[in-house]
């Protein structure tokens, strides 16, 4: 998160709204469905119902986006894995860090934000 920008709430409205992206990224769990998403991406969102917006977010991995349209960054973490990212790197994506500065601050006892 860059400095200014609120920290993301997963609450029901949001649960909501991200329901079919995150029911997309929980599917990813067998390796048959990773297979058909590898196939075609933009046709399996279009399976699960995607809004343009989401489909948009998920093929072009704009992690930040997937978070503000109801994503879980437990189930995008699963589309994630799947392109060998860790935690860590979205940690740094959602902080504006990099990976290996969020990981070095992680290290070092967590972020401080002075």
């Amino acid at each position: 998160m860059t400095e200014g920008t609120p920290t993301p709430i997963f609450d029901g409205e949001t649960s909501r709204r991200g329901f079919r992206m995150n029911k997309l990224f929980m599917s990813l769990r067998t390796e048959a469905n990773r297979e058909r998403f590898l196939a075609d991406e933009a046709a399996y969102c279009r399976e699960f119902g995607l809004t343009d917006d989401q489909e948009r977010a998920v093929l072009s991995r704009d992690w930040q986006a997937m978070i503000d349209l109801g994503g879980s960054i437990f189930y995008v973490y699963k589309l994630a894995m799947m392109d060998g990212r860790s935690m860590q790197y979205l940690g740094g994506v959602f902080t504006g860090m990099g990976e290996a500065d969020f990981l070095a601050a992680m290290k070092a006892g967590g972020r401080r934000d002075g």
